[in-house]
């Protein structure tokens, strides 16, 4: 049973699936361009999800819950959640990819973001909801710098999604729970590895928090990601898990973020997926504002800038829609005000 059922996660993915989505006892299902479809109308057997968690090195009748990488067998490295729904066996499939695009090729603003990413120290944050394409945006990142800069790079990964190889840069890819315990003690010990770019797959607790800012502020550059749709929610959630410490954990925030980049995907016309981004370069008036957590601020700086280094949703949406990237429904769905977005088309600005 096991393998008819890696057979067709193999042929899932040979297809251009980005998941697949299998449930005991029903048809197994896959993430195409965004949309979620059936793959094949058999359901799937208790015993080969039983047999797959095994596979997985996974007990279900110990473990509610795991998240890891596994090898397909005859094929490359997957991420895999194993979970419980209703009190069958589920998991969630990703592939974790060698081959990683380029900034440009992704639809994002290259030139800002190599400008970033050439920073000595400081902090950058991708953001955005599961499925968003964070991940692949980081690892672009990541490999814009191999490619450019000789630097150690240490990430920590939960599980590692993307492999990297060697080229100017040197990497020290390590997986939460497989090489450290969890992210924050995995980051103090990677500040005593002679790291240059430290990466965190998340930063979820105020420990995490504090530790990458204080990194960043003895000079390595810090990039992390957090799930926030936007760069005021952004900061508002940082400036949340700083309140528990030190009074000068906000400043830090002020002083070492580099920048924020908010995103999500959106069915682009003609097919494929379209990157909706909002995005900020912290420097001077914005220092003082993240400070100060004036938040209107920030969000009225994005609405008036030209969009070089620093835009707003509703403007990237307005843009991407009257040069024909995204349906206008689409677009309008995915402003947090769709009537700012009507205004915003018939020139009404204010």
């Amino acid at each position: 049973m096991i393998d008819a059922l890696t057979q067709l996660i193999r042929d899932a993915f040979t297809n251009a699936a980005t998941d697949v989505f299998i449930v005991e006892g029903e048809a197994p299902r896959i993430r195409h361009e965004g949309e979620v479809v059936v793959l094949h109308p058999g359901p799937v057997t208790r015993q080969a999800m039983l047999e797959f968690w095994q596979s997985c090195g996974i007990d279900p009748a110990t473990h509610g819950e795991a998240d890891i990488s596994w090898q397909l067998p005859h094929g490359g490295r997957l991420r895999v959640n194993l979970y419980h729904t209703l009190g069958r066996l589920a998991a969630a499939l990703r592939p974790i990819r060698a081959h990683i695009p380029q900034l440009a090729e992704l639809g994002l603003p290259a030139r800002l973001l190599e400008s970033w990413l050439q920073r000595r120290y400081g902090l950058i944050l991708i953001t955005g909801p599961t499925g968003s394409g964070k991940s692949t945006t980081v690892a672009s990142c990541l490999d814009w710098i191999n490619r450019h800069l000789a630097r150690h790079i240490v990430t920590l990964e939960d599980p590692i999604e993307f492999l990297f190889e060697n080229d100017l840069s040197f990497f020290s890819q390590r997986e939460i729970r497989q090489d450290s315990a969890t992210f924050a003690t995995g980051l103090r010990a990677a500040l005593r590895q002679s790291p240059d770019v430290l990466f965190l797959g998340e930063i979820r607790d105020p420990e995490t928090a504090v530790t990458a800012l204080h990194a960043a502020e003895t000079g390595h550059l810090v990039i992390s990601t957090l799930h926030s749709s936007s760069v005021t929610e952004t900061l508002e959630r940082f400036s949340h898990l700083l309140k528990s410490e030190t009074s000068g954990a906000l400043n830090l925030l002020a002083s070492q973020l580099i920048g924020v980049m908010a995103q999500q995907l959106l069915p682009r016309l003609g097919g494929g997926l379209f990157p909706a981004l909002e995005y900020l370069q912290n420097e001077a008036a914005t220092r003082r504002w993240i400070l100060d957590n004036k938040l209107t601020e920030l969000q009225d700086h994005l609405r008036k800038s030209d969009g070089t280094t620093n835009c707003s949703l509703l403007d990237y949406l307005v843009a991407s829609t009257r040069q024909g990237f995204v349906d206008a429904d689409i677009a309008r769905s995915a402003c947090p005000r769709p009537q700012d977005f009507d205004r915003a088309m018939r020139g009404i600005t204010g």
